[in-house]
């Protein structure tokens, strides 16, 4: 069933991917940033989304010209998809990445809920598990890295993460709406599988990001599955691809390379040490960009 979307962040670069995934999908997308995406069918509106006035502004107007012929006003809002942040550390300031990324995840789900959107995705992150902006060289507490383990950052961008976590738990308890919190991991676009052939040749080069990785296009679907499935509250998935990003089964590269941290259930053969076992049973991800298919090994 084709929706009418805000996606906040359309132009970085998953939600360049992403956005057209949904319109071939059917779905009506109003890209929400700071910088335009040229991209047929997509109007942007300029907005900070650090100002609540401009984000309530944001989620109850037109998505273009044509739709002042209804008379009738702006049409309702299905869902928000809620991509926009500064995207990693040493882009900003510390402080500033935090009140950025928290604020603005603040405002958006706020004008959401009180609009009658009950329906929000938001962009979380591989950095709440603690080890990809570390400070030193940190271990995982355990494998695989699943939605119940213990997020301990250290950095501003992964802290912004666990707290933007919180307020969607809030809000979705608070209004009873279904506001699903993507852990997305180091996303790939197509023209970057070139880049495969030194992760694998050195594989500790990987540990930060837990030798895992979500095509942009994949993230596209786990998105629109998101938007299609209603009634789970809060729920927090990691977005990640099937396989580790090594030739090695799973088992035997951890054994190898971290063998001083535990393994608390049996790995699929090439699982990404970062799982994407809930995301595929609860909501019908089907991958279809694995590595692989890509670079010759």
């Amino acid at each position: 069933m084709s929706k009418r979307i805000v996606f906040t962040g359309g132009t970085g670069k998953a939600g360049r991917h992403v956005v057209p995934y949904l319109l071939d999908k059917g779905h009506t997308v109003l890209n929400v940033d700071l910088v335009p995406f040229d991209h047929p069918g997509v109007n942007t509106l300029i907005t900070d989304i650090t100002d609540s006035g401009q984000v309530f502004n944001a989620l109850s107007q037109h998505f273009g010209m044509d739709e002042f012929e209804t008379g009738k006003g702006p049409a309702p809002i299905d869902a928000v998809v809620h991509f926009a942040a500064i995207p990693r550390v040493l882009i900003k300031p510390d402080n500033e990445t935090f009140r950025v990324n928290t604020i603005g995840t603040y405002n958006v789900i706020e004008a959401a809920m009180k609009l009658g959107i009950r329906k929000v995705v938001i962009a979380s992150s591989e950095t709440t598990y603690g080890v990809c902006f570390a400070e030193g060289d940190k271990d995982f507490h355990r494998f695989p890295l699943e939605e119940d383990y213990d997020i301990d950052p250290m950095d501003s961008y992964g802290l912004s993460k666990v707290v933007n976590e919180k307020t969607a738990r809030a809000f979705a308890m608070r209004y009873d709406a279904d506001i699903y919190a993507f852990r997305i991991g180091n996303v790939i676009e197509p023209h970057e599988y070139d880049m495969f052939k030194d992760f694998l040749a050195k594989p500790m080069s990987r540990k930060r990001n837990a030798w895992s990785y979500i095509d942009a296009r994949d993230l596209g679907q786990m998105v629109d599955l998101a938007l299609a499935k209603d009634g789970l509250g809060f729920e927090v998935f990691n977005a990640t691809n099937d396989t580790i990003t090594a030739t090695m089964p799973t088992a035997d590269f951890l054994a190898k390379y971290c063998p001083q941290i535990p393994v608390t259930r049996e790995l699929g053969e090439y699982e990404a040490p970062l799982s994407n076992r809930k995301i595929r049973e609860v909501l019908g991800f089907k991958e279809e960009h694995n590595w692989r298919k890509y670079v010759n090994v």
